[in-house]
């Protein structure tokens, strides 16, 4: 089935910046898959946010570690829409600040791995396919200042390194996607208070903007790049 509505997918999408982006996406009048990976708290967070918008939030199951949970929502999605306008890969573990690259351990290090790099990685190449169907197809990989080689310092060495590796990917998929004109950028939504982020952040509306305003580029607009609140940040 096919439908005018863009179809917009957002990962870790049950709280904090992820639930924020897909409320504003179903407020753009997107059809907006929520996902978790528990089902019953995708199922809690569109019971809370559904009234009133104009698009539609579907609650998900995801795990972007396990691959069979991968592939069988792309199979869902395919067998729905028929496509996939916007990827967002929100989801994300493990803020280490109290690590040390000198004395991180390298297990935690590998399944935080797993999840930021490896995650978003396997769930582009699943819904590539889907994406490619699309007209104006939209990738964005939340990211942080924390995976920035420029002005990264010590510490959070988990977080870090998983958050320049995916920077890395998006360059490396923004370029091989550019002729097809799917655009491909890493967004930092800043230090924003969140269950990851912690108090004193700032409202997790800001966060989410820029990830909104990616999500949403005209066909003239960037792709390869790295942006916090629209404005480039050194990769």
């Amino acid at each position: 089935m096919s439908t005018a509505a863009p179809i917009s997918l957002v990962t870790g999408g049950n709280r904090g910046i992820g639930r924020e982006t897909a409320r504003r996406l179903a407020g753009l009048g997107h059809t907006v898959l929520l996902s978790a990976r528990r089902p019953q708290d995708a199922a809690r967070a569109v019971a809370g946010l559904a009234p009133g918008l104009p698009g539609r939030l579907l609650p998900c199951r995801l795990d972007v570690t396990d691959a069979d949970e991968v592939r069988a929502l792309a199979r869902r999605v395919e067998e729905e829409f028929g496509r996939l306008d916007v990827l967002v890969n929100n989801a994300a573990v493990n803020y280490d600040t109290s690590r040390r690259a000198v004395s991180a351990d390298l297990d935690e290090v590998r399944h935080t791995l797993e999840t930021n790099l490896f995650g978003a990685w396997r769930t582009v190449r699943a819904f590539l396919p889907l994406l490619r169907r699309s007209p104006r197809a939209r990738v964005v990989n939340v990211s942080s200042e924390s995976g920035s080689l420029e002005l990264m310092s010590g510490g959070t060495p988990a977080y870090g390194v998983s958050k320049a590796a995916l920077n890395a990917l998006t360059r490396k998929l923004a370029d091989e996607l550019r002729a097809e004109g799917i655009l491909v950028n890493a967004v930092c939504p800043g230090w924003v208070a969140t269950d990851m982020g912690g108090p004193g952040g700032g409202p997790v509306g800001e966060g989410a903007a820029g990830i909104v305003r990616a999500a949403t580029l005209p066909d003239s607009g960037p792709t390869g790049g790295f942006f916090r609140n629209g404005e480039p940040l050194p990769w």
